[in-house]
């Protein structure tokens, strides 16, 4: 059956759309990670990290990645990781699966603690309707995510813009003297925006059933480059929003509530909330589908059928190992279980990409050109 294909705005900005939506996860939507890697540096380190440093890395490893599946065809993470890695590509696997509990568990404690503070209800409500959420939309299948990702990525930049100009007009004055005060600036910022970006390259690979419409390397390379803008842009909102605050904002679990507490706009504070609840479905749905891609895949190449009835059990499976891991709280989580796992992606997936993946993408380049 032929697919149809996208649009070319569709083919540029449709991966980068679905990459933002899997990397916010609970932590960015919070602004606990923003708290964790970017404010230890000052507010103005912070802002110089995530502007040069995460968005370069992302960009860079983005068009790399969309480059070499394009030519190669790798469009799951275990196919890109065995045409990068070879046999090795387990080890990656590996890394990935300890990303994917982390995660879930940080956008279960996530939605615990949005839900408990807007409506004061217990945490393990917000955590249901997580789960809920992401089990009906996996199983819905591809074209219910990738309609659902993009769709909500553009609501999210409407109510994020409108949260920083609400935020602007009222501490505007806050938010600049934060910026341009002498202790603005301290420590290895650079460090700090590198670490971000490393362990959050783990969602590039979760953007490949995105890119499968890239005609040629200007498309491929340019969806990988606008990657990067539209991941780190709602970040760097947020974070000036919560400069304003600052460093109130660096004691708080859950640092965007110490803003909304200070607004004291509860419309605009339940309207945050349920775009940050359906954030936190599509980034536990992305690392999800991630895994019944993969088992998919796995059983393609053994030429068996992939039964309808284990995507909801690999579905809920996930989710359960994940809110039983959100035992730990989200401040925990993000500070412990990330660290974790960042140096694991830099030396799996960051070095062998512009590396092994490089050469082999010049390689296959001149194959396309000989084939001309």
């Amino acid at each position: 059956m032929e697919v149809k294909k996208h649009s070319k705005f569709q083919r540029y900005v449709m991966p980068g759309l679905i990459f933002q939506s899997v990397v916010i996860a609970g932590g960015y939507g919070t602004g606990a990670e923003l708290n964790e890697y970017f404010f230890r540096y000052g507010p103005l380190g912070g802002l110089l990290a995530m502007c040069i440093v995460t968005f370069l890395f992302w960009a860079i490893v983005s068009a790399v990645t969309f480059e070499f599946a394009r030519i190669y065809k790798t469009f799951d993470y275990r196919s890109l990781m065995k045409g990068v890695l070879g046999k090795a590509w387990f080890l990656y696997e590996i890394c990935y699966l300890v990303i994917m509990l982390i995660v879930m568990a940080v956008v279960a404690a996530a939605a615990g603690v949005q839900l408990n503070a807007l409506l004061g209800c217990g945490k393990w409500l917000g955590t249901l309707i997580l789960a809920l959420g992401v089990v009906y939309l996996v199983v819905k299948g591809t074209g219910a995510i990738e309609k659902f990702l993009s769709m909500w990525s553009y609501v999210l930049y409407a109510v994020y813009g409108l949260f920083l100009i609400i935020t602007f007009a009222k501490f505007g004055g806050q938010i600049g003297a934060a910026l341009t005060a002498a202790d603005s600036i301290h420590g290895s910022w650079a460090l700090g925006g590198a670490e971000y970006a490393f362990y959050n390259l783990a969602c590039v690979p979760l953007a490949l059933f995105a890119t499968r419409d890239a005609e040629n390397t200007k498309e491929a390379v340019g969806s990988g480059l606008l990657c990067g803008l539209i991941g780190i842009l709602p970040a760097i909102l947020l974070y000036l929003a919560m400069c304003a605050f600052y460093p109130e904002v660096t004691s708080a679990e859950a640092p965007v509530n110490v803003v909304f507490d200070h607004l004291n706009m509860p419309w605009l504070r339940g309207l945050f909330t349920v775009v940050l609840f359906g954030t936190l479905i599509e980034t536990g749905s992305g690392f999800v589908k991630a895994i019944t891609d993969r088992v998919g895949g796995a059983m393609d190449d053994k030429g068996k059928e992939m039964p309808k009835w284990l995507v909801p059990v690999i579905t809920i499976v996930c989710v359960l190992l994940g809110v039983a891991i959100s035992s730990f709280g989200l401040t925990g989580l993000i500070a412990k279980g990330y660290g974790t796992v960042t140096w694991g992606v830099f030396v799996l997936y960051v070095i062998p990409i512009l590396t092994i993946g490089v050469y082999k993408i010049v390689k296959g380049k001149q194959a396309e050109k000989a084939l001309q």
